[in-house]
């Protein structure tokens, strides 16, 4: 199964508006509730898939027992680790237009004590996995190299790992050696402390991040789809042009499609082309939603591999 890991999962509150537009109002089309957080996306992606996957994620509070209910229509195992304070709850407003806004609580303070359950918890799941996602961002309380001793854990059992994450996480990470990494290029900025703007500038950050010691980066770029990097190649994935209704968590299918691609077998390259045609079709679907993969596949052989060197 491909496992992943959610430490700072959400009750996302999603708002579908008329128009964002500031210093005027705006009325509200329509509201639904989810369950939120990058590895649960993820999750949502690859059981859409027809793949196996299990989700390790927290529980805790009123909202941690809103999230088991809506977890439960979802299809896919789930474990929680208990935690004793709240989870956190998001807040996401769309327009028609595709203009989106996404405010984000950094999450609940999770003690050392309920850390060790985590750990202990993706240990236990490593023997019959093939892949293991860690996904998004670390609440307070958890160290900054806390993804890093997951990533040893995993290789010292032999399972890839590709990590979605920022900051500070993403650059201790980096230091042992994940399979591969899907930062944004917001993300990427941070982490190399440049504004990317120009194709050179997307292909050089996607070089500079394998050289902190991923195997392989897919650099997500919206619209502009992705790049892909390794010590050996460099290409570029060009999505077509589409109207895109809703961008949020478009970048969860595109990590998601990747790491089921891989586990699949098929080559890097073709990889980078089904995670941005997941993250596309993704960004066309109203709402936060995610595409399945019949429509990934309309959107696949649509987009353009450009191989830039190998």
């Amino acid at each position: 199964m491909i496992l992943t890991l959610t430490l700072n999962p959400a009750i996302d509150q999603n708002v579908q508006a008329d128009r964002l537009v500031f210093e005027d109002r705006a009325y509200i089309l329509s509201t639904n509730e989810t369950a939120g957080g990058r590895g649960i996306n993820a999750s949502m992606v690859l059981h859409s898939f027809g793949a196996e996957t299990k989700a390790i994620t927290a529980s805790g509070g009123k909202n941690g027992k809103r999230f088991e209910e809506l977890m439960q229509q979802e299809g896919f195992p789930v474990e929680y680790v208990k935690i004793k304070n709240n989870l956190r709850g998001n807040l996401t407003i769309v327009d028609k237009q595709g203009l989106a806004v996404k405010l984000n609580e950094r999450g609940p303070l999770i003690h050392a004590t309920e850390l060790a359950k985590f750990e202990k918890t993706v240990v236990e799941n490593l023997n019959g996995a093939r892949w293991l996602m860690l996904c998004g961002s670390l609440p307070p309380g958890v160290p900054a190299d806390f993804y890093a001793r997951i990533i040893r854990q995993a290789q010292q059992r032999n399972v890839p790992t590709l990590l979605d994450t920022d900051g500070d996480a993403l650059l201790h990470a980096l230091e042992v050696g994940p399979s591969a990494v899907a930062p944004n290029q917001a993300e990427a900025e941070r982490l190399l402390n440049r504004a990317l703007i120009t194709r050179q500038h997307f292909q050089d950050a996607a070089r500079r991040i394998v050289a902190m010691g991923a195997k392989w980066v897919v650099l997500s770029l919206g619209s502009r789809g992705a790049v892909g990097a390794s010590e050996s190649v460099l290409v570029e994935a060009v999505p077509p042009l589409i109207d895109a209704v809703c961008p949020i968590g478009a970048g969860d299918a595109l990590a998601a499609a990747f790491t089921w691609a891989v586990a699949e077998g098929k080559p890097f390259e073709e990889a980078v082309r089904w995670g941005v045609a997941a993250g596309t079709a993704s960004a066309a679907l109203p709402g936060i939603s995610f595409a399945n993969l019949q429509q990934t596949q309309q959107i696949y052989s649509r987009v353009e591999l450009r191989v830039l060197s190998a």
